[in-house]
């Protein structure tokens, strides 16, 4: 009890100067805390756990850790969040647990709690389960920080996130005027879209000319979900659209994506509502869209509704992935990763036309991955920001209902922009040296919809940040600008998370583009890349010139880095007598041509090049951390064959008469342990290393009940541990 007091004593002075150095946002304000916290690392030992305050604000969950570990040398540190940070946009449920009475609940907003918790759990949508102990918190200040957690991360209206407080405050603008919001500044070269100008320079550079930008929805007045400036065909008048705008779904008239260099464009829009104008209305549209294409070439219409999954579908696939990374013990077993992706046609000689009922949820991904695979600007940074503002933000996709950051209707809940997320790393994880950006730049992207001050994730249109932002204001009495709306920070604005150093991880080193620049003699030159036929992908580049309908030759492989080699049966390889479709042999003869990095990228879909997301969706396991990376298939493997080498050892030394482990004890193999003898001339030191989560390294932030830290960094350490894992124990290398 001496030692109790004591350390409660000490805790307490400590947690004041923390405390007191603690740094919050504008418009950021403490709602309630707990102290005495413990944070679990481990569900069976509480030696690892950290001690620390629980605080609760209106932005985030913040614990304040009195015995924080040492922070990493190659660890990325945020400006919004640190690293016990979590965004109450991100919290998915919020458990709480009294372990006396045995009695557990699901806390909502406005809710009464009976017993006083022993335990906080939350889940969270980045797929981490946080755990908090109150053993030594007061039982009325756990129960108000748990309320208090409960409520906010559950808002009832948009105006309650937190954005809006962030960005209600007064700024001095560039030209040393007040504004209200934060001024994004001269250096973002990522176009908005929210003006004219950004189509016209658009239109430009894909050589669009039969094409022009359309102002007939300024004000919102024709559609409440469609920006305000869009691109039409030149041959169809501001007057016609009016008149057709009431077939469609939503009012939502058809909407020009992109032009390929052929002259052939892709379109997307809504249904037709009115089943007997549908015939009449299809026509015109695809008639002026025709004679947009230099060739008049005829109208290639996709259904998405009825080719690809709804958002429901989407979201149960979402739950079964976390399962396996989560709930289920973690296995690195590649059939469970691998799902059915349907090869898609030739669309570069042929107007394109994509439909969706309300064309904001798949034709946003289809329509982002089309120019991705086909035009080399998308695969640039600033150009791949502008894709997701033209194609999401501008377009209408309903973020804060996708996202649920309301909480109000889970069946409205879909993660489809982090669907796209994926395909799109998809395409890196192949085509790597294609891409300005790296795979950490679309893991903080996909992490940034949960800090909810972004316009850009925040809202289900433009209308929506216009109409909120007018209300709010006048509710504050906020004086707008010229804007007459609050100026949200787009998250193409970096700096507003990450230092400048921090931003050169979102920087390729491989990528290949079309000018590069180069400092010779003090001067800077620009050079063109030619083409090469250097294999820059990560996977097989070209397939097998006799490959057709998924089969190989009996003298072909289909090799790929940290995969099983494919081998089908040599009576696979005879069927190959049936006609060749057009799309089968454009497939055929694009794949036995060179790399042409700056062209046409197709992805591969077999499931042999099919890879999970390692960074973003495992980060948090601790194992799958493995230092330097690789796949726990060889990690276990190896902790296999130190078992095999200690045990053998042991039995040398005992038949030279040398000692070592008695017969009648029994060594048990497959554990998972590694042993190590520190050197006595190095004083201890925490270990620094590259894991399988560069740059974010959660240190003292694993969620996995069970699991005491990672194997490997307390190996480095020279401490000796086990893991106990039957289903890794089945696995092959």
């Amino acid at each position: 009890q001496q030692l109790i007091c004591f350390n409660r004593a000490s805790f307490s002075s400590n947690m004041k100067g923390e405390g007191s150095s603690l740094c919050y946002l504008s418009g950021e304000i403490v709602v309630n805390e707990a102290n005495f916290v413990r944070k679990c690392i481990g569900a069976e030992s509480c030696q690892d756990d950290l001690w620390g305050k629980l605080v609760c604000t209106n932005f985030k969950v913040s614990f304040i850790s009195h015995n924080s570990l040492p922070r990493q040398r190659f660890q990325c540190t945020h400006r919004l969040l640190g690293e016990h940070d979590i965004p109450l946009a991100c919290v998915e449920q919020v458990v709480t647990v009294n372990d006396v009475k045995g009695k557990q609940k699901i806390l909502g907003s406005n809710q009464k709690l009976k017993f006083n918790p022993t335990e906080l759990i939350l889940y969270c949508k980045d797929f981490r389960i946080i755990r908090f102990r109150f053993d030594e918190a007061g039982p009325e200040s756990a129960k108000k920080v748990c309320l208090a957690i409960a409520h906010y991360s559950h808002p009832a209206d948009p105006q309650l996130l937190f954005g809006f407080e962030y960005v209600g405050k007064r700024y001095h603008g560039s030209a040393g005027e007040q504004v209200n919001g934060v001024d994004p500044g001269g250096g973002m070269q990522t176009p908005l879209f929210d003006c004219s100008s950004d189509w016209d320079r658009e239109i430009k550079r894909t050589g669009a000319s039969e094409w022009r930008v359309c102002t007939i929805n300024q004000g919102y007045f024709i559609s409440p979900s469609l920006p305000e400036f869009f691109v039409v065909p030149v041959s169809l008048a501001d007057q016609d659209l009016k008149q057709y705008a009431c077939f469609f779904y939503s009012q939502r008239i058809p909407l020009w994506c992109w032009n390929h260099s052929s002259g052939s464009a892709l379109v997307r829009m809504s249904n037709i509502s009115d089943p007997q104008q549908q015939r009449k209305v299809e026509q015109r549209i695809s008639s002026a869209i025709t004679k947009s294409h230099p060739l008049r070439s005829d109208v290639f219409k996709s259904d998405l509704d009825k080719t690809l999954p709804n958002i429901q579908d989407i979201q149960a696939a979402l739950l079964k992935l976390r399962q396996i990374c989560v709930i289920d013990p973690f296995e690195e077993s590649e059939e469970k990763w691998l799902s059915s992706l349907e090869m898609i046609n030739d669309l570069l000689y042929s107007v394109w036309v994509c439909t969706e009922n309300e064309d904001r949820d798949l034709s946003c991904v289809i329509s982002c991955l089309v120019q991705l695979m086909c035009d080399p600007h998308c695969r640039s940074l600033h150009g791949f920001q502008g894709l997701i503002q033209k194609e999401w933000v501008m377009a209408g996709h309903r973020f804060l209902d996708r996202c649920n950051h309301l909480k109000k209707n889970d069946k409205e809940e879909s993660p489809v922009f982090l669907l796209f997320l994926d395909c799109a790393w998809q395409l890196w994880n192949q085509y790597p040296a294609a891409f300005e950006f790296t795979d950490v730049y679309l893991t903080v992207l996909g992490d940034s919809m949960w800090v909810p001050i972004f316009s850009t994730f925040l809202f289900n249109c433009p209308r929506q940040r216009a109409e909120n932002s007018r209300d709010f204001a006048s509710s504050k009495s906020i004086h707008l600008g010229q804007d007459q709306a609050l100026r949200f920070p787009p998250v193409w604005d970096w700096s507003q998370q990450f230092s400048l150093k921090d931003q050169t991880l979102f920087n390729n080193p491989l990528y290949v583009g079309k000018i590069a620049t180069c400092v010779q003699n003090g001067t800077v030159k620009t050079f063109t890349h030619r083409r090469s036929k250097k294999n820059y992908s990560s996977t097989l580049r070209g397939l097998p010139s006799a490959f057709r309908n998924g089969s190989i030759g009996p003298n072909d492989t289909l090799a790929r880095r940290n995969s099983l080699v494919l081998r089908l049966r040599s009576d696979l390889s005879q069927v190959r007598e049936q006609q060749e479709t057009p799309s089968e042999r454009f497939i055929r003869d694009f794949f036995s041509r060179p790399v042409d990095l700056q062209g046409l990228l197709l992805p591969q879909l077999l499931p042999s090049h099919l890879s999970v997301w390692k960074l973003y969706f495992l980060r948090w396991v601790p194992e799958a951390q493995i230092p330097q990376g690789g796949p726990i298939t060889t990690f276990h493997k190896l902790s296999v064959l130190t078992d095999e080498i200690e045990m053998l050892q042991n039995q040398l030394k005992q038949y030279k008469g040398a000692g070592g482990t008695p017969n009648n004890l029994h060594v048990e193999p497959s554990k998972m342990y590694f042993k190590s003898s520190s050197t006595p001339h190095q004083p201890p030191a925490p270990p620094e290393y590259l894991s399988s989560s560069f740059p974010f390294s959660p240190v003292g932030n694993l969620c996995r009940p069970g699991i005491l830290g990672t194997p490997l960094s307390k190996f480095l350490n020279g401490a000796k541990i086990w893991l106990s894992t039957e289903t890794l124990a089945n696995e092959t290398f």
